[in-house]
Formats: structure tokens, sequence, C-alpha cells
């Protein structure tokens, strides 16, 4: 992407970052972008859940919550896309202004609040999604709703049969209360009704959990002993965090879930803390911007790798620059296959 790409993101970081995040979804639709399908080897390709990935590295959800930019991103070079996250009835989120760029950390804050669409004009727009694609719906659940727990499986039910993947979130800072739903009671109730819902779909799907990072390690070990017990297929490990420490840029103080370098450590922590607690693979996702830092999340434990605060500062062009590291990194190092390097390194974030 080179120059053009650089002198696009300069533009874009001089715009407030909400507006700049549609208008890059815009761009996106209008045909700028790289327009390839995903790189792949024969050491790249990996098998998560029941998924035949081409390459490891994916796109997080929060990106494209409304899934109104599917056809682009399958050509951007992802092993997989996660859209979302979704509701059951559409929702505004949080008032304006609500999603910081935090340039001296490469971090961004954001307590959008899961504003979204709602599973019906999404459903319609995954009906019409590129095939060929592995392609996963973040399920959130309505700030106003009578029954949480119940949303996320009314989303799959809606949603499901065009998916390949779905991600339980109880882990977004940014709704009130949310948090509270990884405890190990509400987190079995969540996952017994997406069970149910999914095992009611044409073609069930693998059904991922995502984690915040602010956990503690008796809560990851519930964590992952529910998920054991509940149908789940997948971790991602993990969501935005809402620790400030060493915060140095002036939007430090503001509310809502960072992203970002400074979660790069924390989640990293996470994800090998969390590999020695279960056998599930593990989406290792927290301040990925280089192939270095893809690398470690490998090493430490995740067998793919979601990124997006990452593509604010480094642009589109990173997709390619990591894939095509890892690559490399794998021939290097003389391992035949990418699920050979996982864990390798776990020790060391220990």
């Amino acid at each position: 992407m080179g120059w053009v790409d650089q002198a696009g993101l300069a533009l874009l970081r001089r715009i407030d970052p909400e507006t700049a995040h549609g208008l890059a979804l815009k761009g996106l639709n209008a045909g700028l972008g790289p327009r390839h399908p995903p790189i792949t080897s024969d050491r790249l390709r990996v098998q998560v859940a029941g998924l035949d990935l081409p390459n490891p590295l994916g796109l997080a959800a929060g990106f494209d919550k409304n899934a109104v930019a599917l056809g682009p991103l399958a050509r951007i070079g992802f092993g997989f896309v996660e859209a979302g996250g979704v509701t059951p009835r559409p929702q505004n989120g949080n008032t304006r202004p609500r999603l910081f760029r935090l340039s001296e950390d490469g971090a961004v804050i954001n307590r959008f609040g899961f504003n979204n669409d709602g599973m019906e004009v999404v459903a319609a727009r995954l009906a019409a999604r590129p095939r060929g694609m592995v392609l996963g719906l973040n399920l959130g659940a309505n700030k106003d709703s009578a029954d949480r727990r119940a949303d996320f499986a009314t989303v799959l039910a809606r949603c499901g049969a065009d998916l390949d993947f779905a991600t339980v979130n109880v882990s977004s800072p940014n709704t009130e209360r949310l948090r509270e739903l990884q405890g190990k009671a509400a987190l079995a109730a969540i996952l017994e009704a997406v069970t149910e819902a999914n095992a009611r779909l044409p073609r069930p799907i693998a059904i991922f959990v995502k984690i915040a990072p602010d956990l503690t390690p008796e809560e990851l070990a519930d964590v992952a002993e529910v998920a054991r017990t509940g149908g789940v297929d997948a971790l991602i490990a993990t969501n935005t965090t809402i620790s400030r420490e060493g915060l140095k840029s002036e939007s430090r103080s503001e509310a809502g879930g960072l992203s970002g370098q400074p979660l790069f450590e924390k989640s990293t922590r996470v994800l090998a803390q969390l590999s020695t607690m279960t056998d599930l693979p593990l989406i290792g996702v927290g301040g990925i911007a280089s192939v270095d830092q893809a690398w470690e999340k490998i090493r430490a434990g995740a067998s793919a790798l979601q990124l997006y605060t990452g593509l604010i500062y480094r642009g589109l062009g990173l997709v390619d620059e990591i894939i095509r590291g890892l690559d490399a990194r794998l021939e290097e190092g003389g391992f035949a296959r990418l699920a050979d390097a996982v864990g390798t390194g776990r020790d060391r974030w220990l």
C-alpha cells in the first residue's frame, strides 16, 4: 500500500476518530485497499475449532460492526473475519464522543456501547456474504434488555445460518454490568441457551467466548471450566482493558475499553495462563501491530490471531506484512506448520 496508504492514514488521523472509521468503511466499499485472496501456504494453513483457515490472522469484531463491508474485507488477505457486535434490537450506544486516539501510546479508547443496526438488518447482509470467506459474528446483549442472557442465543438463532462461527461477548466494558456475565453461573446459563440455539441451526457452527484481560487467575480458571463443559469450541483472549497503567496521551482518562500497544503484554500473559488451564484452541488478540508481536502470541499459546487497533496506526498493509512475516518465521524455525509453533514460548509469559 506504501505511500498512498500512509498519506491516507495521516489524513484520517486529522479527522474525528469515529468519522474517520466511517470513511474507512466507505473507502473499502468504493474499491480502495488491497484486492487479493487470503495469503496462504502449507505452513500457514491452520484448523481451529473445525474451521479451515488459509492463514491464522483474522479481523477482530468492532471494525465492521454492521457487516457493511464483507466483500472488500474478504479481499484484504485475512484468514477470517468477525463482524459485530450485534444485539437483538438496534441501539444507538453511548453518546459521542466515544472513540479516542491515544497516539503517543499507540492505543485507542472506545466506549461505543454496542451501537449497531440490530440483528434483522445485519442478518440480511450476512445472507449476501461472499462465499469462500470464513465469517463470524460477535453476539451482544441490549443495554435495556429484560434478559441479557437470552439475547446472545436470540442473535445466534437469527443470524447463525450464514455464519461459520459466533462469539459470545461478555467482556465488553462499555455495557453496564455486562462483565458480570463472565461469572461461572451466569456464563454457564448463557452457554446453555446458546448451545441449544446452535443445535437448532441447519448447520451448527463453532462457538467462541471472548474474555476480558482483567480477570484474576481464579476467574480465568472458572471460565476455562465452564467453557470445557459448556460446548465452547475456542476462547478469544482478550477484549479491551479498563486499566490505564503507564499511559501518556491526553485522552488517557477517558472511560471505556483500552486497546492497542498498552494491552499487548497484559493480554499475552492472560493468553499464556489460559493455555495452561484448557485444551481448547485460543485466539490471541490485543496489541498486535507487528510480526514480532504476532509471533509472540503464537508462541504464548495462540492457534490463531485477531487484530484491529494496529490497522489504525499501520494501515491495511499490516495484514500482508504479518502473514508473510509469520510464514518466514515458521520456515526459519523449521516448523512444518503453524500448529507446531503454538505454545513454544509460553513460559516467558507465565
